[in-house]
């Protein structure tokens, strides 16, 4: 049913992205990559000669970032996966449709579908009003992100009013950067920005920074692979923002409308709360 096929890096294109996802971007400029972009690569998957060659078993072209664990990664054995390619591939399966992934890297995967060749997206991309403005349609939501305070795996801060008179860590361009934003105001703390997670995070672990925000299932991730001496406190996180599957070509509504129907069979079966587990453990 799918194939990862190797694509060479297109010139980025805007996607306005506010994200949960960790994926954000100001109008009419180049969306912000917030994972580490890596070349694209691709794994070939087996699929019958005489079904590619029917015309009514169409090969659906879908873009995805490199890295955005836990969402997309390349794990120790050399295989693609993630919460966004196996929800893909127990979508397709129910509903029938071949497909090939396309690992471009972030830019490059909102610039596909732009150009229009990629017929759909699905990267960690939060549903907001202003990408639908821009053109973007949108499935439903398949992951509800929220943003959370990080903080010392030692740390007795439990609560927002505990930073007061303290720092606390932001990565620039992030809807994490504007949830902390939100808050410092009401309980007395400081912002400081940097320009990648890593950093961020070691100046929480070396004691800089009393906290960071982060995207919650990149952060559990990043605890969990990377044994960081950090942990995420309870009621310190924001409300929900649902990640989408996204098409631009109003021609690929039976795509989206496919990954719609799909999305519901699988939640309703079991193999999308399967899915979760085997990645975040919920």
């Amino acid at each position: 049913m799918k194939k990862l096929v190797v694509m060479s890096m297109i010139a980025c294109m805007a996607f306005s992205m506010t994200a949960c996802g960790s994926k954000e971007e100001a109008p009419a400029q180049a969306p912000a990559e917030e994972g580490t972009e890596a070349p694209a690569e691709s794994t070939e998957g087996t699929e019958p000669a005489e079904d590619a060659a029917a015309p009514e078993d169409k090969e659906w072209i879908i873009a995805m970032d490199t890295v955005f664990r836990p969402f997309e990664f390349t794990d120790e054995n050399g295989n693609f996966v993630g919460i966004d390619v196996d929800v893909l591939d127990a979508v397709a399966k129910d509903q029938g449709f071949n497909y090939a992934i396309e690992s471009l890297g972030w830019d490059a995967a909102v610039a596909a579908v732009q150009a229009g060749q990629a017929d759909g997206l699905i990267a960690g991309a939060s549903i907001t009003d202003e990408r639908k403005a821009s053109g973007w349609i949108f499935s439903e939501g398949y992951y509800n992100a929220t943003q959370t305070f990080v903080v010392p795996a030692d740390s007795d801060i439990a609560s927002y009013e505990d930073l007061s008179g303290k720092n606390v860590a932001v990565k620039n361009g992030t809807a994490g950067a504007d949830f902390a934003n939100s808050l410092k105001d009401e309980y007395g703390f400081t912002v400081t920005v940097f320009e990648d997670s890593p950093t961020m995070y070691q100046d929480v672990i070396l004691g800089n920074s009393a906290a960071c925000v982060e995207d919650t299932p990149i952060m559990a991730d990043s605890i969990k692979v990377g044994n960081l001496a950090l942990k995420i406190p309870e009621g310190m996180e924001s409300d929900g923002a649902p990640y989408g599957f996204a098409i631009m070509n109003e021609a690929n509504q039976e795509l989206l409308d496919m990954f719609n129907a799909g999305l519901a069979n699988i939640r309703e079966n079991g193999t999308y709360d399967e899915i979760i587990a085997k990645y975040l453990g919920e």
